[in-house]
């Protein structure tokens, strides 16, 4: 299972009711932040999230609405005191602006700081955890820009309560059984792995598409995914200036959500240019039925 909260969902500008880019995924007893924009530490605070699960980072791009905000958030995890190394994945050069920043107010942090360069013209792991796997493609943008999978691992299969309550399995042979062993009573009676164990809930992923012009190649890089977040910074209407400034329309995200066969989309990074938001999930659904519009709070569990 994994939880997303949006943290910001607004393009370039902050609104009072929308931040800019960062979501907050959870895997577990861990979360991955996506993007980092200006103010996501106080949307932290504001949604109640924990500061300390945070292990990696993943930047999409140097503009500074997906991370002028990670300087704050770094230098209030140091007075917190943290300790835990922490990972952030970008393309290059985010580690100069940040260091630079630091040593200019002569800042050393509490706690190991590792920067991971994303520079790949196709779909590759950059980093994995016992829990699930994280992926990094190409994305079409003015400056180097990529998206982000992450997947969920399968699961072990778990022991048939049934099974349990009619045979008293002794608690050291969960693990045992778990890893796949078949079980053996203290008679000496065999019970077959498969017929004492059930499946674990199919794994799920979640896919992240930052800004970006419409990309319909990578659709296979996040293909069958469960929840596919993708940019639409413009509608239909303004396609013209979507293609200027390589962005994409909510028409455009859908029929990516679609190619790729994800199970639901979210649409974000709205201009600041619409006061109907409405009109974005409108004109998507035509397309793609399940589609919800992002906002600064939503919680969503898949």
């Amino acid at each position: 299972m994994m939880k997303l909260c949006i943290l910001g969902s607004s393009s370039a500008i902050p609104l009072k009711e929308r931040g800019l880019s960062s979501h907050y995924l959870e895997i577990g007893n861990k979360a991955v932040m996506i993007d980092c924009g200006e103010g996501t530490q106080m949307q932290l605070k504001r949604f109640g999230k924990k500061w300390s699960a945070i292990d990696h980072i993943l930047i999409s791009h140097l503009h500074g609405d997906h991370y002028f905000g990670l300087v704050s958030l770094l230098s209030t995890m140091h007075m917190l005191e943290r300790q835990r190394e922490l990972h952030i994945y970008s393309p290059a050069g985010l580690e100069e602006i940040i260091r630079m920043q630091f040593a200019a107010s002569n800042t050393r942090l509490r706690f190991p700081l590792h920067f991971h360069i994303i520079e790949t013209d196709k779909k590759v792991q950059i980093f994995e955890t016992d829990k699930f796997s994280a992926y990094a493609f190409p994305l079409k943008h003015s400056v180097p820009t990529y998206g982000f999978l992450l997947k969920e691992k399968p699961g072990r299969r778990n022991v048939r309560k049934d099974f349990v309550a009619k045979h008293s399995i002794p608690y050291e042979w969960f693990p045992r059984i778990k890893a796949g062993e078949d079980y053996v009573d203290d008679k000496g009676v065999r019970y077959a792995n498969t017929d004492i164990t059930e499946s674990p809930k199919p794994p799920v992923s979640y896919a992240y598409l930052s800004d970006t012009a419409y990309v319909p190649e990578r659709a296979d890089d996040v293909f069958g995914v469960s929840l596919m977040y993708h940019e639409s910074t413009f509608l239909e209407e303004d396609n013209d200036k979507a293609t200027l400034r390589k962005h994409s329309t909510a028409k455009q995200a859908a029929r990516m959500a679609k190619s790729a066969r994800a199970k639901r989309l979210m649409l974000g990074h709205f201009s600041t240019r619409y006061e109907n938001v409405e009109a974005f999930r409108k004109e998507a659904s035509e397309i793609f039925e399940d589609t919800v519009l992002a906002y600064d709070g939503l919680e969503i569990e898949f």
